[in-house]
């Protein structure tokens, strides 16, 4: 019998490298919306911040490192691939590089730990739209696969705990007992396809990190909000909150943890590290800002058990085909539901 699967694909949301990247980058971010060029602009600035080197791109590739030396060390010898939506290594080039190599089936990780258009859906499009181009220059589409939810992985969830400790023992001593822990994750529309069930499963991964680390003083909030100001967003936004618990006098300390990402990257950067820094510097107001999971071993093994489960649900025999796999717009069927994703 053949193997289900024979590579795996990790999509990410990419990164400029440089400050000549990043006008194209944005414009490849922002493709298709009606955004004012000042508002361009400025987000433009926030990336000059950082001399236009976005950290995910690099901590990304340290995943896939990670995840194909742990997938070795259980028995199974795949490649990963990365795609990115809007940097290189660009999502048409990877698939194009795959089928170039004879890959055929992948098993695909985006790299979000919480469901909603922009954070799942979106990328998914975009590989199909990669599928698409991979079939009309010639080639064989590659078939992917998707592993499940795993915002409640053990091992995600230690990650998310371990970065929080870390960042609350820098706290002064006589603080990091009282210090708020604050998650945060990008805002969406509220009107966006899966916002209700993006916060949800926010809430679920915050208050089970709580509980892991003891403490029922935690809260959820948004950042990196964008759009017309008119546009209810998820709230409340990560700054605004910091002064309203402050001036209440329920607010001494806190710890910000951004759950909702899984690599730093300029909007953790700078929403955080500059601006909330900037409004706790303001308030007086002790703040640790937490990393995101990033290359942690624990995460990394979230990511290899995950394709694990999904070779193995898969190795009785490949996923269905809604149509014929040949074509661009195939579809699978999901795979069924695995129990403690």
């Amino acid at each position: 019998m053949s193997a289900p699967f024979d590579a795996v694909l990790l999509v990410s949301f990419g990164g400029p490298q440089g400050l000549d990247d990043i006008r194209p980058f944005l414009a490849n971010v922002l493709r298709g919306r009606r955004i004012p060029p000042q508002r361009i602009e400025e987000v433009a600035h926030h990336y000059e911040m950082f001399d236009g080197v976005s950290p995910i791109t690099q901590y990304t590739m340290d995943q896939a490192e990670g995840l194909r030396h742990q997938l070795r060390g259980r028995g199974l010898d795949l490649p990963v691939y990365v795609g990115m939506r809007n940097w290189a290594p660009l999502l048409p080039d990877v698939l194009a590089q795959m089928a170039r190599d004879g890959i055929r089936r992948a098993i695909g990780v985006t790299s979000a730990a919480h469901r909603s258009y922009s954070s799942c859906t979106q990328y998914k499009q975009n590989v199909l739209q990669a599928r698409e181009a991979t079939f009309a220059a010639g080639a064989r589409p590659i078939d992917v696969t998707y592993v499940g939810d795993w915002h409640l992985h053990d091992g995600f969830l230690t990650a998310v705990a371990d970065h929080v400790v870390t960042a609350r023992d820098t706290l002064p001593a006589d603080l990091q007992g009282s210090a708020r822990l604050v998650f945060t994750a990008h805002s969406v529309p509220t009107s966006m396809a899966g916002a209700a069930t993006y916060r949800r499963q926010l809430e679920i991964s915050a208050a089970e990190v709580a509980r892991r680390l003891g403490t029922d003083d935690w809260a959820l909030v948004f950042q990196s909000r964008s759009g017309r100001p008119e546009d209810p967003w998820l709230e409340p936004d990560v700054n605004d909150y910091l002064r309203a618990e402050h001036a209440a006098g329920r607010l001494n300390a806190a710890v910000l943890s951004p759950i909702g990402f899984v690599c730093d990257h300029i909007e953790v950067l700078y929403d955080l590290d500059h601006e909330a820094r900037e409004t706790c510097e303001a308030l007086g107001l002790p703040m640790a800002r937490a990393s995101a999971v990033n290359a942690h071993p624990a995460f990394i093994g979230t990511l290899a058990e995950m394709v694990i489960r999904t070779w193995e649900t898969y190795k009785g025999g490949r996923p269905l085909m809604l149509v014929n796999p040949t074509q661009p717009n195939a579809t699978e069927l999901p795979p069924p539901a695995v129990p403690g994703a």
